[in-house]
C-alpha cells in the first residue's frame, strides 16, 4: 500500500487522470480507494485535534499513547479532556488510573471534577477514594459539592398523636453535609428521612399536652438531635428546623365515642338476649296454663259421670242432688250481683 501513495499523488498533481504504460484506470482507482482508507483509519486512530489541545494545555499526550487507547477500545476523547482540566487545576492524575477507572465502569468526567472542586475548597479526597465513591454509585461530585454547600432536606408531612389524644402533623426541614468518609457503604438521604420521622413521632407522642409541643416545637428538633441520627449514615446532620406544627383531628374522643359505642351495643345485644329469654319463658308458662285449664276442664267433665254413679250406688239420694243444684243456682245468682256497679240492679243489667 505504501508503494501506491507516490503514484496516486503524482497523478494528482498532473491533473486529469492519464493512465500510464504501466498501469491501468482500475488500478488507478484502487490505490485512491486505499490512499482515502487508510487516511481515515489514520485520523480515526489519532485525534488530531486532541492531541493538539493537550499539547497547547501542558498535558501532553503521546501520539502511541493515544493509539493504544484506540486498541484497549478507550475513547480518548474521555480520558485526555478530564486530564486536561485536571492540569489547568494544577492537579497531576496519572493516564493509566484514569483509563483503569474507565475501564471498571467509572464516570472519570466526575472524578475529575469532584477532584477539583475538593482541592479548591481544600477538603481532603484521594483519587482512589473519588473513584471508589463513584463506582459504589454515588454521584461524588455532588456529595463534594454537599460537603461545601450543606444540603437542605423537607421531610413529608408526619402524624403523632399526643397522650392528650390530639392529633399533630409536623413538617421538617434538615440540614446535612456529605461526609465523604462515610459516602461508601453509608446510608443514604431516605434512612435520615425515616429516622427524623421516628424522632418526631416519638417526642410527640411522650408529651403529656398537645399545648406544650406548640409552645415549644424546638424541643422537637431538640429531642431527635440528641439522638444521634447521622450515625452510619453518608451524611452529617447540622441542624434540624421545624417549618409548621398543625393541629389535627381529637384521636382520642374519637376512640373513645366509638368505644362508648361499641359497649352499648354489647349492653343492647345483652338486653335483646335477656328479652328473648323472657318471651321465651312468657310462651313456656302460657303452654303450662293451657295445660292445667284443659286438664281442669277434664277433671271437670268427671263429676256428672261421678254424681251419676253415686246416684246409681246409693251413695247420693235425689234431695241431696237437687240440694246441690240449689247451691250452684244461689251461686251463680251471687255471682251475678256481685259483678254489677254500686247503683246498677239485675233489671237495669
Amino acid at each position: 500500500m505504501a508503494s501506491l501513495f507516490p503514484i496516486v499523488m503524482l497523478q494528482l498533481q498532473s491533473g486529469p487522470f492519464q493512465p500510464t504504460d504501466g498501469m491501468s484506470a482500475m488500478t488507478w482507482v484502487v490505490g485512491v480507494i486505499v490512499f482515502l482508507f487508510g487516511l481515515l483509519l489514520f485520523f480515526w486512530l489519532i485525534p488530531i485535534r486532541l492531541w493538539i489541545a493537550a499539547l497547547a494545555s501542558g498535558a501532553h499526550v503521546g501520539l502511541f499513547t493515544l493509539i493504544a487507547m484506540r486498541l484497549r477500545r478507550v475513547p480518548p476523547k474521555a480520558i485526555v479532556e478530564p486530564r486536561i482540566s485536571a492540569v489547568k487545576a494544577g492537579l497531576t492524575i496519572p493516564l493509566n488510573l484514569l483509563e483503569s477507572h474507565y475501564l471498571a465502569g467509572g464516570n472519570v468526567h466526575a472524578v475529575v471534577n469532584a477532584l477539583i472542586s475538593a482541592d479548591k475548597a481544600n477538603i481532603e479526597l484521594s483519587f482512589d477514594r473519588a473513584a471508589a465513591i463513584d463506582l459504589a454509585g454515588r454521584n461524588v461530585f455532588e456529595a463534594v459539592q454537599m460537603s461545601v454547600n450543606p444540603k437542605v432536606i423537607t421531610t413529608p408531612k408526619v402524624t403523632a398523636m399526643a397522650k392528650d389524644g390530639i392529633q399533630l402533623s409536623a413538617i421538617t426541614r434538615i440540614t446535612v453535609r456529605a461526609n465523604i468518609d462515610r459516602l461508601v457503604g453509608g446510608a443514604g438521604e431516605e434512612t435520615v428521612i425515616a429516622r427524623v420521622g421516628e424522632g418526631i413521632v416519638s417526642t410527640i407522642g411522650s408529651s403529656l399536652d398537645h399545648k406544650a409541643v406548640l409552645e415549644n416545637p424546638d424541643a422537637i428538633s431538640k429531642n431527635v438531635l440528641a439522638k444521634g441520627l447521622d450515625a452510619g449514615t453518608a451524611f452529617e446532620i447540622l441542624s434540624i428546623d421545624i417549618a409548621d406544627v398543625d393541629v389535627g383531628a381529637n384521636i382520642g374522643a374519637k376512640l373513645n365515642a366509638e368505644r362508648a359505642e361499641a359497649d352499648k351495643q354489647v349492653a343492647q345485644a345483652a338486653a335483646e338476649g335477656r328479652r328473648a329469654m323472657a318471651l321465651a319463658s312468657e310462651q313456656e308458662m302460657k303452654a303450662r296454663v293451657a295445660e292445667m285449664q284443659a286438664k281442669l276442664v277434664e277433671a271437670e267433665a268427671q263429676v256428672p259421670m261421678a254424681m251419676a254413679e253415686a246416684l246409681r250406688s246409693g251413695n247420693l239420694g235425689v234431695m241431696d242432688y237437687l240440694n246441690l243444684k240449689n247451691i250452684v243456682a244461689d251461686t251463680d245468682m251471687r255471682r251475678s250481683i256481685s259483678d254489677l256497679g254500686p247503683d246498677e240492679t239485675p233489671e237495669k243489667k
